[in-house]
């Protein structure tokens, strides 16, 4: 073997093997050993995930991937997508082929169906493919000119791979074959299709093509695919209890929320669901002013001209109203920033005045596909848990860790235990110099390293290492993400720090240093929530609606055995709500079963109920949740035994 044909590969503990160039990781993976081999499914070379079939050119850091990797989801899980595909081209002729990603705990694929199908007809579809398993066919690579794979692609008559191919910039098209079909895709996939056969095909939903309304309606089914039989029925467990916490379903048993035709995408708040918001507002606004942050309000509605001038227009339009007023464009705020460096520029600032900090539950509305919509997940009209600070460069990195301090003790609260942090750098289309967002970069990166230590200390919490994510920043600036688990294990993005160098530059923002000449102030954009509605989505499902007590949008419920209680129940139920108590009474004449199932329903905290013995002796029987009860109770004996000492759960 010449030097000249050599390349140096290094390996993940250190080592370094030689072999000529050319060399696949699979050829690789048999010189370690057979075992390894046989357990290969792909490799990353330098960092990337690539087949094992790929050859290596060049000195490279080589990684062997078995199903055991954490990278292996993404190899099989897009590889099942083939698979799939290739069953519903046997099972459908003239399927249009669209695209098929691989997503968070499974994959799905867009397919143009000559004929609609259902959830009845995944079952078909996945014998389907446990047949395609079953043939076990080579997965090989082939790459084609745009001229040979326009052609490939109309021979197959896939006109959506045709236009994909026409608005790609790369040279050459990658394909993958495996028996009689092919699809065009980048990679990487399984050698073989019989090397996993976990999977379970969950939904099918429809999508527009390239997320545009304008663009023809595709049906998109959604699977997923685990490495292991028992790791793909824990999936499916967890998925079962997803569904059962469903908080469009639990929000309708509890009467909180509905959506209707005349205003999709719009929620409408019930009068539970409106106490449980204001519920949720009142310890938003308590938490920050302690913190300093004073309260503002701005329009709904503003001048075209203001969102050129923050950059919005140039960024942001497409998800965007507008509305003409006496001949002059507006638009409805998709956000509160503008508005905010509007009233720090109504009047001069000293470094004195330093650092302000402006908090609005601003209502914004946004466009929404219909196909993406999603109960309060993903709505047209929320409320951002919004603040901005305007603060001295000198005042960055203590001003973003105590906005650490206070998302993570939010969450605290909440009964969020596990954390993930990104910071997210600059995207392709944004505002601001480099050496801007060089600056931002930099100052987020170093107040995450300090905040462990101080969140540690102040806390008592563990921060996890952030992770980069690139390219996934603001268009006016990096920003950090923190990403909670549910009770059941689920990540949910919530809150963000966003470091805005460049808005503050586009409104002339100004303040007056120490030495009496004029500095531009630093804009922190954040949020702990993300938007009241949909964190109220995760707090239902957290909990599976049963809120702890300070937060149940009804704490009690009074319930009579017969009509002959009702004088004395009506008497504790109007006594409970002189006291605080967020309470209802039942007063009908329904059997006691009957009555404490739909409190039950309803997830009621505390039933309070009320027969001939408590009638008599002036007392309360109170039911938990859970079930357990307790009796002989006074009305002070149940405000000081079981409400009060309850509501110490809520925050001071």
């Amino acid at each position: 073997m010449s030097e000249a044909n050599s390349i140096q590969i290094t390996l993940p503990d250190g080592s370094k093997r030689s072999a000529p160039a050319g060399t696949t990781s699979a050829e690789i993976a048999l010189g370690i050993g057979k075992g390894l081999a046989k357990a290969a499914i792909g490799a990353k070379i330098d960092g990337v995930l690539v087949d094992l079939s790929r050859p290596l050119r060049a000195d490279c850091s080589l990684e062997i991937v078995t199903l055991k990797s954490k990278d292996a989801p993404e190899i099989f899980r897009h590889t099942m997508t083939h698979i799939m595909a290739a069953a519903v081209k046997r099972l459908y002729p003239g399927t249009a082929l669209g695209v098929g990603p691989v997503i968070d705990n499974g994959f799905y694929y867009d397919f143009g169906l000559p004929s609609a199908i259902t959830e009845d007809d995944l079952d078909r579809i996945s014998r389907e493919m446990d047949k395609v398993i079953a043939e076990d066919a080579p997965v090989v690579r082939e790459e084609y000119s745009h001229e040979a794979a326009r052609a490939l692609m109309e021979k197959e008559q896939e006109p959506l791979k045709v236009e994909l191919i026409e608005g790609f910039a790369d040279p050459t098209v990658s394909f993958y074959r495996m028996g009689n079909f092919v699809d065009m895709c980048r990679g990487p996939h399984l050698p073989r299709t019989g090397v996993l056969k976990n999977f379970k095909l969950l939904s099918v939903a429809g999508a527009y093509w390239k997320g545009d309304a304008k663009n023809r309606q595709l049906q998109r089914v959604y699977g997923t695919a685990f490495a292991s039989r028992e790791e793909l029925q824990a999936h499916l467990d967890l998925v079962e209890e997803a569904k059962k916490r469903d908080h469009r379903k639990i929000g309708k048993e509890m009467d909180l929320f509905s959506f209707h035709l005349e205003g999709p995408g719009f929620p409408f708040f019930h009068a539970k669901g409106t106490t449980l918001y204001q519920t949720l507002l009142d310890f938003w606004r308590a938490e920050h002013r302690k913190r300093g942050y004073i309260e503002v309000t701005t329009p709904l509605v503003l001048n075209e001209q203001l969102w050129h001038r923050s950059g919005h227009w140039d960024n942001y339009k497409e998800n965007m109203y507008f509305v003409d007023i006496e001949g002059e464009g507006y638009a409805i705020k998709p956000m509160n920033c503008p508005g905010h460096c509007l009233i720090y520029k109504n009047r001069a600032h000293s470094y004195r005045d330093l650092p302000i900090r402006m908090m609005e539950p601003g209502r914004v509305h946004r466009h929404e596909l219909s196909g993406v919509m999603h109960g309060l997940f993903r709505v047209r009209t929320f409320a951002i848990d919004d603040a901005h600070i305007y603060c001295a460069p000198d005042q960055i990195q203590d001003e973003v860790l105590g906005v650490i301090e206070l998302i993570l003790s939010t969450y605290r609260t909440f009964g969020f235990s596990g954390f993930r942090i990104e910071l997210s750098t600059r995207p392709a289309k944004r505002v601001g110099s480099d050496e801007m967002w060089d600056k931002a970069e930099a100052a987020l990166s170093q107040a995450l390293v300090l905040a462990r230590e101080r969140v540690k200390e102040h806390l008592g919490m563990e921060l996890p290492e952030h992770a980069i994510n690139p390219g996934d920043g603001a268009f006016y600036g990096p920003k950090i993400d923190f990403h909670i688990k549910d009770c059941i294990g689920r990540s949910w993005q919530c809150g963000t720090v966003q470091l805005d160098f460049s808005m503050p530059e586009r409104f002339d923002l100004e303040f007056v240093g120490s030495d009496n000449s004029k500095h531009r102030p630093v804009m922190i954009h954040r949020a702990a929530f993300g938007s009241f509605e949909r964190f109220l989505g995760i707090l239902i499902e957290h909990y599976a609606g049963k809120f702890p007590l300070w937060l149940a949008p009804v704490q009690a419920i009074v319930m009579t055995v017969t009509s002959d209680q009702n004088e004395y129940g009506h008497q504790v139920g109007r006594a409970l709500l002189e006291s605080g108590v967020r309470v209802e009474e039942d007063l009908r004449n329904e059997k006691i079963g009957y009555k404490i199932r739909e409190a039950q329903l309803a997830r009621v905290p505390l039933m309070i109920v009320i027969g001939k013995a408590e009638a008599e002796s002036r007392t309360l029987t109170v039911r938990f949740g859970s079930g357990r009860n307790v009796s002989d109770l006074t009305l002070e004996g149940f405000l000081e035994q079981v409400f009060r000492k309850h509501q110490l759960e809520v925050p001071q």
